[in-house]
């Protein structure tokens, strides 16, 4: 019997190379174990030494296709990279502000995420679904089933050790820090007062990270916000660099301010969920 489509695949921010194609189709697979019945955007591969599946307007309109189709429920970006930003004007946001649809994804996607929240109000889940065709799929796969199945929280249940302060509170924003800041000075960067500020990074040095929280200070951020999270920073704690991240955000920021740190919220395979746009406690 034909089901109709129930969640989307899409790719909006560089394409991905033809060599991903057996990873893909696995995540696709995964999610119809699942009793989901995916649809892919015509705008996902690229050509060789080209990050463009597609140009932004035509990406935009794909993604803009899915939030249209009243049958898909969940929009999965499976890319990453740099360009995702591009679609931000081409957006329809009363479209998806009244649509019954969560999108997912991670890393350069931040600025969608951040975007839709801002613009929106609506929350979206900061997640990287071919986490199902990576190191630790089975757990993934769990994970994620027993989510969309009502029958475990455990892709949400992410533990914390706090660094500073006693306890956090607020709404959830931001996400990998290189990619929140090409929001800055745009419509679509989120007002800070009294959020949570979500920080992780793949690549970025020690330099790098400490130049991305000189330009958040600068900006009066650190000044707004509830507190800060501290995912993984993968490069970083893979070559045990110093100072650690957790040491330069301490420096940088009022000591009044509450920091936690989580291992299971970033780039890795076994990275947990967290929602952007939604408001989270963190007790001691």
């Amino acid at each position: 019997m034909y089901q109709p489509a129930d969640c989307a695949v899409v790719c909006c921010s560089d394409g991905r190379h033809i060599s991903e194609k057996d990873k893909i189709d696995l995540t696709a697979q995964k999610l119809g174990e699942m009793g989901l019945h995916p649809v892919f955007s015509e705008s996902v591969y690229a050509a060789d030494g080209i990050p463009f599946a597609a140009c932004a307007e035509n990406r935009a309109a794909e993604l803009m296709k899915f939030y249209k189709d009243d049958h898909i429920k969940h929009v999965f970006d499976i890319s990453g990279g740099d360009i995702a930003n591009e679609l931000l004007p081409y957006l329809d946001f009363e479209l998806i502000a009244d649509s019954n649809k969560t999108f997912w994804g991670y890393s350069d996607l931040t600025t969608i995420i951040n975007a839709i929240y801002t613009k929106t109000g609506k929350h979206s889940v900061l997640y990287q679904i071919k986490n199902l065709a990576g190191d630790c799929s089975e757990m993934q796969f769990d994970r994620l089933s027993g989510y969309l199945n009502n029958n475990s929280n455990e892709l949400f249940d992410v533990k914390f050790d706090i660094l500073n302060g006693s306890s956090l509170s607020g709404i959830v924003v931001g996400g990998n820090i290189r990619c929140l800041l090409k929001l800055a000075g745009t419509p679509y960067f989120p007002d800070m007062r009294d959020k949570l500020l979500l920080l992780e990074a793949l690549g970025s040095t020690t330099a790098q990270t400490a130049t991305y929280l000189s330009q958040l200070k600068q900006m009066g951020v650190f000044n707004k916000i509830s507190g800060i999270i501290l995912g993984t920073f993968t490069k970083m704690e893979q070559t045990a660099a110093s100072p650690t991240a957790e040491e330069l955000v301490l420096n940088i920021t009022d000591q009044k301010l509450p920091v936690a740190k989580t291992y299971e919220v970033g780039h890795n395979s076994n990275s947990k969920a967290i929602i952007i746009g939604k408001k989270i406690n963190i007790m001691l």
